[in-house]
């Protein structure tokens, strides 16, 4: 056994030498004009419909590649072209670096950016192939309880009861793989309503998704999973597209390439929420291994290309991962980006699960976001037994189904005061920590806030993200054109005071400490006050 992996321990180290990945970024779109004239020939009416709802205009980062660059580039002598991302504007591409290289002659090329960082920077390091055992860390056992205690936690069952199910809300799940979902009795419902929408393989370039790895079949019985007095999943309504993307068989950054292909298609099919139980920090050529200091929110690919999904309206929700109790315990890729929702997990009496990657971001940010259930979790297997798991793979799905209810009841709310109004909700918010971060959410006084923002969004001023990083935005009543903000400290003096118009409604926070601050709006004689946190 040990020259056997011996032998393959070699291979992979040549390999590692003879061939490289990366992106090759391009300077134009010389037919964007064309597409952004006809919104149609790029999304779809349900992804256009999501934009305008929450008032995002369409950009240059909505056309796809300029075709005769993905055609030079397939032709270059010894590349070989694996993914492509219209947001970035880049091929994944491997080959040798004399060949890599050379592709910057080309007039349309603007960069290169090798997986290898050692490679970017014009240096050379030793490299050290070591096994990388892919899992995805589900202890299952057969124990047949019922799905309601991961529910009840979030006090999701509250929405349920008033029919708030996920209907008419589409979730992409990203795995590695959905064997048995078209033949497993816990998905026969989905079918029977016509809620599986469609799907693809993005690892072998077809359209056989019911194949692969089990691990997304397990996680999407989590979200549409029934079975009477067995298992409910968190949105038995919602909409689904199945999207494989991980390659069991070896660890490689062409597989953040997929995720990004796979947003990519779930924007343009008008999905609502991104479900990924899937993370990325060591890959099997360390050099193309993140480091922690690479955890800044918009470094890495798949992280670029999670915010780029947020930007188009889309709510992502990563799993934060399970390597807590190893060398590298924080939160990975695409988990640790700006505008994620991180999802740790907790065993089923709302204790720490000891496995789940912890925080902060490198950069200092609240990660995990939030937590489930994710220790002995209630999932499907399939062959349709009903069994439990564990891991951060299933704590993701369970948030990301409540979501998708939650998102049914209030569909006015953009994804971001969703994101805002789930961690406020949180057992946590005023004191997040590295394990729990805003902590369990309760989506029932989510939906009482949510209401609330409903309902008096035209007589009182909104305040988001909350808690803030940088920037706060202020939501202006109809009423008003202009306001003053200012900002007070525990002791109530005040830290900040600035004037806002409605035109430019936005209030930088940088310079301010972080902690728990006061703030109050004042316009004539209109006052309102509250809290913020400052990250």
């Amino acid at each position: 056994m040990k020259k056997s992996l011996l032998f393959v321990f070699l291979i992979i180290s040549f390999s590692a030498f003879s061939q490289q990945d990366a992106w090759v970024y391009f300077n134009a779109k010389p037919n964007s004009s064309t597409y952004l004239s006809n919104p149609l020939s790029m999304l779809t009416q349900r992804a256009l419909d999501r934009r305008t709802a929450q008032g995002i205009s369409l950009d240059i980062s909505d056309v796809p590649i300029y075709q005769p660059y993905i055609d030079q580039i397939t032709s270059s002598t010894g590349i070989s072209v694996y993914a492509k991302s219209k947001w970035l504007n880049c091929l994944h591409i491997r080959g040798s670096q004399s060949d890599i290289m050379a592709l910057s002659a080309l007039s349309f090329v603007d960069h290169i950016r090798f997986a290898d960082n050692t490679l970017n920077l014009k240096m050379t390091i030793p490299k050290l192939i070591k096994p990388v055992n892919k899992k995805f860390d589900i202890n299952v056992s057969y124990n047949y309880g019922n799905s309601f205690n991961q529910i009840q936690m979030l006090n999701g069952h509250l929405l349920h009861q008033q029919n708030f199910t996920g209907e008419g809300k589409i979730i992409a799940v990203l795995d590695a793989g959905f064997p048995g979902v078209n033949t497993a009795q816990p998905f026969q419902r989905l079918f029977d309503n016509n809620l599986v929408l469609g799907g693809y393989d993005f690892v072998n370039k077809n359209n056989d998704f019911y194949t692969g790895n089990a691990h997304g079949t397990m996680v999407l019985s989590t979200m549409g999973g029934y079975t009477d007095g067995q298992l409910v999943g968190t949105a038995p309504n919602a909409g689904y597209y199945l999207f494989i993307t991980e390659d069991v068989n070896s660890e490689n950054p062409v597989e953040e390439s997929n995720w990004v292909e796979a947003a990519e298609e779930a924007d343009r099919l008008g999905v609502d929420i991104i479900n990924s139980s899937l993370g990325y920090f060591e890959y099997d050529n360390p050099a193309y291994s993140h480091n922690y200091s690479d955890m800044t929110g918009n470094t890495n690919f798949a992280s670029q290309g999670a915010n780029m999904a947020f930007s188009k309206g889309i709510v992502v929700v990563a799993s934060a991962g399970n390597n807590a109790e190893s060398v590298e315990p924080h939160v990975g890729v695409p988990a640790e980006a700006l505008h994620v929702l991180a999802i740790g997990a907790v065993t089923n009496m709302e204790a720490y699960a000891t496995f789940s990657s912890i925080g902060p971001s490198f950069d200092g940010r609240v990660k995990p976001d939030v937590v489930a259930q994710g220790q002995s979790s209630i999932v499907s297997y399939i062959d349709g037994a009903i069994i439990s798991g564990s891991g951060t793979s299933f704590s993701g799905p369970i948030m990301a189904g409540m979501i998708a209810s939650f998102w049914q009841a209030v569909p006015t709310l953009t994804n971001q005061q969703i994101i805002d109004v789930v961690k406020q909700s949180a057992d946590k918010f005023t004191t997040p920590d590295i394990y729990y971060g805003y902590g369990i959410p309760n989506f029932q006084l989510a939906l009482t806030n949510a209401l609330a923002i409903n309902n008096f969004s035209n007589t009182t001023f909104t305040l988001y993200p909350n808690p803030v990083q940088e920037m706060i935005s202020l939501g202006f009543p109809d009423a008003f054109e202009t306001t003053t903000f200012t900002l007070f400290n525990l002791l109530g003096q005040t830290v900040l005071e600035k004037k806002v118009i409605k035109s430019d409604a936005s209030v930088s926070l940088e310079s301010i400490h972080s902690g728990i601050y006061y703030y109050k709006i004042e316009s004539n004689t209109y006052s309102q006050s509250g809290k913020i946190i400052k990250k």
